[in-house]
């Protein structure tokens, strides 16, 4: 399954229309600070940033070597941009619990099948993490958005495939349209573990059956 890509999905520089808080204007905002109390608060206005941004571009997933020249990381009216340690820890505090756990680091080589999209594992060296999940909504959070979804246009006891879900035209304006196959799947797995729905056939050809 392909994913459809728009302008607005993108990190183009020229994408003027997400607007930034006020302190992404503040030139110590680009480095991480020493002081606790001061670093604790900056992770939490990157994080919202991070996700705020990635909802107003549809991003489901961040690749770090592409995103830091972007304008999500660089200021180019400041001449600052986070450095790619800064940008890995606070990926790293936004997978915590603390943080909500809004952000999952995948595999270097994980593209949008289930069967590479999987998180890195703890023996991953810390500065080999480039690509992450950004959880704007978390997997759970994304299964209950779909299941009303299903309930809204009478679809209940209905086979869809993950096609009909996030690609065609009839979901285009749902905020899951474009969703990745990996997130997708395992928003599936929530409402398949909890008995809403049940995932049926080969893979590239799978059904869903939602109760």
């Amino acid at each position: 399954m392909t994913t459809h890509t728009n302008p607005s999905t993108s990190l183009d520089p020229d994408n003027t229309t997400f607007k930034f808080p006020s302190h992404y204007s503040f030139p110590p905002f680009f480095t991480l600070q020493p002081v606790h109390t001061t670093r604790t608060s900056q992770l939490h206005s990157w994080s919202r940033l991070i996700q705020s941004y990635c909802q107003h571009h549809h991003l489901w997933t961040l690749s770090l070597t592409d995103a830091l020249p972007s304008p999500l990381f660089t200021n180019t009216h400041l001449s600052r941009s986070l450095s790619l340690r800064d940008a890995r820890e606070i990926i790293s505090w936004m997978t915590t619990s603390e943080a909500g756990r809004r952000a999952e680091w995948t595999s270097p080589t994980s593209s949008t099948s289930s069967t590479s999209s999987t998180s890195t594992t703890s023996g991953d060296r810390e500065d080999q993490k480039t690509r992450c999940y950004i959880f704007w909504r978390r997997p759970e959070e994304w299964a209950s958005v779909i299941e009303e979804w299903v309930d809204r246009t009478g679809q209940k006891g209905s086979v869809l495939t993950l096609y009909e879900i996030v690609e065609s035209e009839s979901t285009r304006k749902e905020e899951f349209w474009g969703m990745e196959r990996g997130l997708l799947e395992r928003c599936l797995r929530v409402l398949v573990k909890g008995g809403r729905a049940q995932v049926f056939g080969r893979e590239g050809s799978e059904g869903v059956k939602f109760f």
